[in-house]
């Protein structure tokens, strides 16, 4: 009987289904970095996520669980008994995050979105990202290449990545794309990989249909080859530090700013966004043709219109602005 009995109560306490089922999803427990077993505790306890908070609590004591907590995001799911628990929890098996990086126009846009998903805070994001000698040092870029470092898409972090560990982690991205393939690729333009991921940045302002980004790759690289100026508008908008803009002035191109392309010839010292693996294939790929002029379309379908001559390309540009005054976009 007290065999029975003992049985019985191991039982109870360690391998009852103790973790309740959610009636939100799956739940997850968060622990930071430097919190101790008193923040588990209050999770657990907060969240209702377990049965019996009790028995967790004492074998958790027996198997010295408050000494060796390990930060993390866990999956905590129903049906768990305590000892499932606490073996995960010990053991530090994370949940990874999967998240969408999305393109990104300025650092501090990077930072928030990092830190709406990781552990890693945007201060600290931040303050790497104008390090000139650790970025230089660690990804031979400096504060204003820096943007190139990053390929907008999906990542697998754990929770708990620290802001340098995210920087590894994309560089690491970085170096998987940079394929000897591609590498041949930016060398035959005459291009760097950082070269190829600012003229990428510019392309991807200028268009969102893949048919044209090819195109446009084309039409800024013969300007290149031709010795001419850019010209490219997106960069005059990241100079003036407005991407709102719909119509560009004359008075915007006076704008004194390494970026303003339409007073200095070659590309802008940096990345105006940061370019996802379509627009850098457009500019590795790019269309052959003798275009050195486009337009955007006035059936604002989003396509351009491309032209060889600065007179096709006139006509082109008033079509366009005559579309612009119809519907009174002025700015």
């Amino acid at each position: 009987m007290l065999l029975l009995l003992g049985l019985g109560a191991a039982w109870y306490v360690l391998w009852k289904p103790n973790v309740r089922v959610s009636p939100f999803g799956p739940a997850y427990l968060y622990i930071r970095t430097g919190t101790g077993y008193a923040a588990v505790q209050d999770s657990l306890l907060k969240y209702d996520l377990l049965e019996e908070p009790r028995t967790f609590a004492w074998l958790a004591a027996r198997r010295d669980y408050p000494t060796h907590v390990q930060p993390g995001r866990y999956l905590v799911s129903p049906g768990l008994s305590n000892q499932e628990l606490l073996d995960k929890l010990l053991r530090g098996e994370q949940d990874t995050v999967v998240f969408e990086l999305n393109a990104f126009k300025y650092k501090p846009q990077l930072a928030r979105q990092i830190s709406r998903q990781l552990e890693a805070d945007s201060g600290s994001l931040r303050h790497l990202l104008q390090d000139n000698a650790f970025l230089e040092r660690r990804y031979q870029l400096d504060t204003t290449t820096i943007l190139t470092l990053f390929l907008p898409g999906p990542y697998r972090l754990l929770w708990n990545t620290s802001a340098k560990q995210f920087l590894d982690s994309a560089a690491a991205t970085h170096q998987r794309f940079w394929t000897a393939q591609r590498r041949q690729r930016a060398d035959s333009l005459q291009l760097t990989p950082t070269q190829v991921h600012v003229l990428a940045s510019i392309v991807q302002r200028e268009t969102s249909m893949k048919e044209d980004k090819p195109i446009i790759a084309g039409v800024y690289l013969n300007r290149l080859r031709r010795g001419m100026r850019l010209q490219a508008d997106p960069t005059l908008l990241w100079a003036i530090g407005n991407f709102g803009v719909k119509r560009v002035l004359n008075k915007d191109k006076l704008v004194e700013s390494p970026y303003n392309t339409y007073k200095h010839k070659g590309l802008p010292p940096g990345p105006i966004t940061s370019a996802n693996r379509q627009s850098l294939d457009a500019v590795l790929k790019p269309a052959a043709h003798r275009y050195v002029f486009f337009c955007a379309r006035p059936d604002r379908s989003g396509y351009s219109d491309f032209a060889e001559t600065f007179a096709e390309h006139k006509q082109n540009a008033r079509r366009y602005q005559h579309m612009l005054d119809s519907v009174g976009i002025r700015r």
